[in-house]
């Protein structure tokens, strides 16, 4: 098993992002939440501030942090703003393909814009008739001549509507056996045929645009094709393994932004001539909320730590910590409206909207249902 220590970079870096997130983003939060647009203002912030750049390798412009750093910094922000969070982690998610995959010449195309943060990135694998059944994707990219014509429609895909970039699975061969009949392109904003149809309303994470993207015979040359045709499925997965624990992270830093204000509230709030912290129950609460997310944080740390060092079981480790910190998520930020009680219940306070931005984090990149699966067959292969 292996084990994480934070170095001393990394803990300066959390302690940067954290202070950014308490004094610049968390004054916007619930703006973001009520307007539900996309926070562009954020987004510079990020971009300035380097933030942006943590995926990325230092030969293209980023900061080459490993997958625990990013984490750190996505939790960090999360706990402010889980949509800020968010530009973080789906900018990792669409460029791993890229970055796991890409030749030396579509990487020295693309990750320096968006090392820097000058372009935005979207992953668009879901359809409204594939979503965890990634095998039953219908978009078609046939080749003709020195590219491809790619047909069909992308549905729930974040910051579809704002991205630069999309990474784009299609399937190339429609004969060929299931999982292995996909590719991986990358379809740049602009290209003819290619449009934006509807915004999702959602229960949370309201600033993040998440849209549906269709694709009417749009071209793109073969050079946009990331890896070798077939293997879209696998990279896929691959994606997955490393870009789970930026949701986990996301949940774990919801549940401690959720902790720390119901904690301060349980200091403030007179009932009965004592402050409710005073009372078990509410105590009982608290203790609760605290080790969930305590949990939560060690397995994410420690599942990153084993990933980073190649272990041969990521896909359980990525699904694990979500599974994990998205329903400690959950639960925590739930507790913490009860400790506020009816004020919980407004949006006076930032915990209902905590609530509603929790619950994402246990259906996007794999329902909790299918982390189950993908742990359940982990273990049991390894015990035949």
């Amino acid at each position: 098993m292996t084990s994480f220590r934070l170095s001393d970079e990394q803990r300066e870096l959390r302690d940067a992002v954290r202070e950014l997130a308490r004094e610049r983003i968390a004054p916007r939060a619930a703006e973001i939440d009520r307007s539900a647009e996309f926070p562009w203002d954020l987004k510079e912030l990020l971009a300035t501030q380097d933030i942006l750049g943590l995926p990325y390798p230092a030969e293209y412009g980023g900061l080459g942090g490993d997958l625990l750093t990013c984490c750190l910094a996505i939790e960090a922000l999360s706990a402010a703003c889980a949509t800020t969070g968010l530009i973080l982690a789906v900018h990792e998610l669409a460029s791993l393909p890229i970055v796991m995959a890409g030749t030396d010449e579509q990487k020295a195309r693309w990750l320096p814009d968006l090392a820097a943060g000058r372009t935005l990135i979207a992953f668009a694998l879901t359809e409204a008739g594939a979503g965890s059944d990634a095998g039953s994707i219908a978009t078609r990219a046939v080749r003709d001549g020195d590219g491809y014509v790619l047909t069909g429609t992308k549905r729930f895909i974040s910051h579809g509507s704002v991205a630069d970039l999309v990474t784009v699975f299609a399937v190339t061969d429609p004969a060929g056996k299931r999982n292995r009949n996909l590719s991986c392109f990358v379809v740049e904003r602009g290209t003819a045929g290619f449009s934006v149809g509807r915004l999702e309303h959602k229960m949370g994470i309201r600033g993040s645009p998440t849209a549906e993207l269709m694709f009417d015979d749009v071209r793109i040359p073969a050079t946009n094709l990331i890896g070798a045709e077939g293997e879209g499925f696998a990279l896929a997965m691959r994606t997955f393994e490393r870009s789970r624990p930026g949701i986990a992270a996301q949940a774990v830093g919801i549940a401690q932004g959720a902790i720390d204000i119901a904690a301060k509230y349980a200091t403030e709030r007179i009932q009965f001539g004592r402050p409710i912290g005073e009372f078990q129950m509410v105590q009982g609460l608290l203790a609760d909320m605290d080790a969930a997310t305590e949990a939560a944080r060690s397995l994410l740390y420690t599942a990153c730590a084993a990933i980073e060092a190649g272990d041969g079981d990521a896909g359980r480790w990525a699904a694990v910590c979500k599974l994990v910190a998205g329903d400690a998520a959950m639960r925590v930020t739930t507790d913490a409206v009860q400790v506020l009680g009816g004020y919980g219940y407004l949006d006076e306070f930032p915990v209902e909207r905590m609530m509603r931005d929790a619950k994402i984090t246990q259906l996007y990149e794999g329902t909790q249902q299918i982390q189950r699966l993908v742990v359940a067959r982990s273990l049991l292969a390894a015990h035949r």
